[in-house]
């Protein structure tokens, strides 16, 4: 009980801890290459990418239209791949968090399993890259792609790059995201192993069933459902670094929420929120149960 006291007090202090250290990184903080947190633009995305959101938004586009124009890893689990950001874009950005893990700034845990890496919301890299990739280009291509899952309705995200490195983290558990969908793009360095496995829906887990193991390629990201459990294979040799967007749809989630699969008991919240929103007003909130 006192461990579980412990943890609850901690996640109580994460909004508050998480806006202190986002002023002071705003204040002090010198980025080594500032023109990653210029708005977005379509210059950084890969070529494949752009096709793809531009058919999600045209006139009469389907799904089996845009199926075409991506990567199916498995149609059963509904998992996709396609080239995200072109790499220069990829290397700039590698050298900014590179350059910011290497600072005396403070940072925060990207999660609950990753205990290396950067949070995007944190470092100001939210307002300028995650959210026009959201609203721009992920929106239109998941409302395609899982229009059951909220892909239609996503308002928010929580956005982090985790890295895995001999003498770090190497390997990740299974597990699912506290988001409806998610997208993981590999930024790079030079690596090996280190490939993503999925097993099924955490709602309905079998014994039975054979993992799905898919290797990184820098640039490219994977789609996937955020109750898809998966994992990380132990990395073999090099460095590591995926950029982790958490899409969230608060229609879905204030309904039923994905950690706890119950109706959320809302709480006010001072940091960035787990997606979730109130009615009158509009706030963001963080479930009580979680």
């Amino acid at each position: 009980m006192a461990e579980l006291e412990e943890e609850v007090e901690r996640r109580q202090r994460l909004g508050q801890e998480a806006a202190a250290r986002k002023a002071l990184i705003a204040s002090s903080y010198h980025p080594v290459r500032p023109h990653v947190y210029n708005t977005l633009q379509d210059e950084a995305l890969a070529p494949e990418f752009l096709a793809a959101a531009e058919y999600s938004t045209s006139p009469g586009a389907d799904l089996e239209g845009l199926l075409q124009r991506l990567e199916t890893v498995s149609g059963e689990k509904r998992i996709y791949r396609l080239p995200v950001f072109t790499a220069p874009f990829c290397q700039a950005l590698l050298e900014e968090l590179e350059h910011f893990e290497h600072s005396d700034m403070p940072k925060g845990r990207p999660n609950t399993m990753n205990n290396y890496g950067v949070l995007l919301h944190e470092l100001g890299l939210d307002e300028p890259l995650v959210t026009p990739l959201r609203e721009r280009f992920l929106q239109p291509l998941m409302a395609l792609l899982y229009p059951d899952c909220g892909g239609g309705w996503l308002d928010s995200h929580r956005a982090f790059v985790v890295k895995y490195a001999p003498g770090q983290d190497r390997e990740l558990g299974c597990h699912y995201d506290n988001a409806e969908l998610t997208l993981n793009v590999a930024l790079g360095k030079a690596f090996t192993g280190g490939a993503l496995y999925f097993g099924d829906l955490f709602q309905a887990p079998s014994a039975l069933a054979r993992p799905l193991e898919v290797e990184h390629v820098v640039g490219r990201g994977i789609l996937h459902r955020g109750g898809q459990l998966h994992g990380a294979r132990p990395l073999g040799t090099g460095e590591r670094w995926n950029l982790v967007v958490w899409l969230r749809a608060s229609a879905v989630r204030n309904r039923l929420c994905p950690m706890c699969c119950r109706k959320p008991e809302l709480v006010d919240d001072d940091g960035f929120g787990d997606g979730f929103t109130r009615e009158e007003p509009t706030t963001v909130d963080v479930c009580a149960l979680t």
